[in-house]
């Protein structure tokens, strides 16, 4: 059983490293206020619960084990409010708590392992990776049959396609509903042929997606 000194120093690597990864990594690129309590609670809480399963053991462990399985298993990410890169961020979390608690592992262990979370968390979200990539869902006003003609489309609003699902076709309203990949063309570049644009043409022509729907724009 560790000493109060070894586990004061295990609860200091693992609020070091989950500060880290919430304050320094994740909310100055994604803004969101309402998840860093929940990352820090989630955290701090799943740690408790680990050095607690350490002091315990024996079958007063064994209990608390499967009670923890039992809270672990209705925490429910709904996907409409929680986007896929913040459930990593969840996960993450959850591994830090884990490995921190752990006090059969050795401390040079857990904070090596702590620190490649970190890592990999911090390069595979850095705003530099796949910069121009984007995804959106756009509601197009046609209908396209030809699969030539939705590219050109997606192209001339957007930027180059890099791949689509059509989700939802509305022949009474002439609506096409897109889940799109696309990378953005870069400043000062024609959206379909990623070109400068001709003298005349203003670049204002292609609203940017995030701040107004598609269906919106008008055909040229």
């Amino acid at each position: 059983m560790e000493s109060s000194t070894q586990l004061a120093a295990r609860l200091a690597l693992d609020l070091t490293a989950v500060s880290v990864l919430t304050f320094a990594v994740y909310y100055p690129r994604h803004r969101r206020r309402d998840l860093v309590p929940a990352y820090l609670a989630l955290n701090v809480a799943l740690f408790a619960v680990v050095a607690a399963l350490a002091r315990v053991g024996g079958n007063g462990g064994m209990a608390l084990g499967f009670g923890l399985f039992g809270v672990l298993s209705i925490i429910r990410l709904r996907s409409d409010s929680v986007q896929h890169e913040e459930v990593a961020y969840y996960f993450t979390t959850l591994v830090l708590g884990l490995i921190c608690g752990l006090t059969h592992l050795e401390f040079g262990f857990a904070a090596a392992f702590a620190g490649l979370l970190l890592l990999v968390v911090y390069i595979s979200d850095h705003p530099r990776l796949f910069a121009r990539s984007r995804r959106t869902v756009v509601t197009l006003d046609s209908v396209h049959s030809d699969p030539a003609d939705l590219r050109a489309d997606l192209a001339r609003r957007l930027g180059e396609p890099l791949n689509w699902t059509v989700m939802e076709v509305d022949f009474v309203r002439d609506l096409t509903v897109v889940d799109v990949r696309y990378r953005e063309a870069a400043p000062g570049e024609d959206a379909a042929h990623g070109e400068q644009p001709a003298a005349g043409n203003s670049t204002a022509e292609r609203p940017a997606p995030s701040h107004r729907p598609a269906r919106s724009w008008e055909a040229a």
